[in-house]
C-alpha cells in the first residue's frame, strides 16, 4: 500500500485544545481518526482523548487488512462510545464528557468511513469534494429538505447543535457508515473537526491538495490556518487528517 498522509491540529481562538487527532499505518490499512471533545460540556479533552485511544488500540488489535471494514468500524465506535459515557456515569448528564469524532479506514485499494455528530469525512477527486458525510444536526436536516439554502446554513442560530454524540446517554448513538469507495490514483481522503470546514467552502477544501505541487502536511497546515483566520475571533480548534492515495505496492 503506497500513501501519503499528515495530521494538524490548531488551537485556534480558545484556552485549550479539546480535539484529538490521529494517523494508525500498518503494511496493508491505514486508519484515520479525528475526535472533537464539546467544550460545553466537562472535560471534553479528557473524552476526546479517551475516545481517539479506544480507537487507535481497537485497529492495532485487529489483524490486517481488515476482513470486515464496517464491522470494524461499527464495533470500534461502539467501544469507543461505552469508554466515553463511563467518565460520566456518576455525574448529571449535562455534565457528561461528549464529542463527535470522523474516522475512515484505508485498505485493498478502498475506503469506509464513519462518523457521529458534526466531524466529516472527505473523499477528494481531481480537485473537488467527490464525496462528503452528512452531519448529525438538526441544520443539515433542514438543509436536506430544501427548508433552508446553504447560505442560509452559514448563519443559521442551531448551526453548532448536534444531535449525537460519544458519551453522555449510555445507549448507543446513531452512526453512519459509508459503504465501500474504490479509490483512484491521488485521491485524498480527509477527516476533521467542525472547525476546519466551518471556516471554508466545499470548493477551498476540494481543491487544497494539487497533484505535486507541495508536501501533503504544507498544503494541510494552509488549509487549517486559512479556516481559523476565516473565522477570526471565534475560530474553534481545528483538527484534520489527511491520506493521499497513490496505489497498492
Amino acid at each position: 500500500m503506497r500513501i501519503e498522509y499528515a495530521e494538524v491540529s490548531l488551537l485556534g481562538n480558545r484556552s485549550d485544545n479539546q480535539d484529538r487527532v490521529s494517523v494508525a499505518v500498518s503494511e496493508h490499512s491505514a486508519l484515520l481518526v479525528v475526535i472533537d471533545g464539546m467544550g460545553g460540556h466537562s472535560d471534553g479533552a479528557r473524552a476526546a482523548e479517551t475516545a481517539i485511544k479506544s480507537l487507535v488500540e481497537a485497529f492495532w488489535h485487529t489483524p490486517q487488512p481488515i476482513l470486515d471494514p464496517l464491522g470494524f468500524l461499527h464495533l470500534a465506535l461502539g467501544r469507543a462510545h461505552e469508554d466515553v459515557a463511563k467518565l460520566g456515569e456518576d455525574l448529571p448528564l449535562e455534565l457528561r464528557p461528549r464529542a463527535t469524532c470522523a474516522v475512515c479506514l484505508v485498505q485493498n485499494g478502498s475506503a469506509f468511513w464513519a462518523h457521529i455528530g458534526d466531524s466529516r469525512a472527505y473523499l477528494l477527486r481531481k480537485g473537488k469534494v467527490f464525496k462528503r458525510t452528512r452531519d448529525h444536526s438538526h441544520v443539515e436536516f433542514l438543509l436536506r429538505e430544501g427548508v433552508i439554502t446553504a447560505d442560509q446554513a452559514l448563519s443559521h442560530p442551531m448551526r453548532n447543535f448536534v444531535e449525537c454524540c460519544l458519551g453522555g446517554e449510555p445507549f448507543l448513538p446513531e452512526m453512519s457508515l459509508g459503504l465501500r469507495e474504490p479509490l483512484e490514483a491521488n485521491d485524498i481522503l480527509l477527516v476533521c473537526s467542525d472547525g476546519l470546514w466551518g471556516g471554508l467552502e466545499d470548493t477551498e477544501i476540494g481543491a487544497a491538495f494539487p497533484p505535486a505541487r507541495a508536501p501533503l502536511r504544507d498544503e494541510l497546515q494552509r488549509l487549517a490556518e486559512r479556516s481559523v483566520n476565516v473565522v477570526g475571533a471565534g475560530a474553534d480548534n481545528t483538527s484534520v487528517a489527511v491520506v493521499r492515495w497513490i496505489g497498492n505496492a
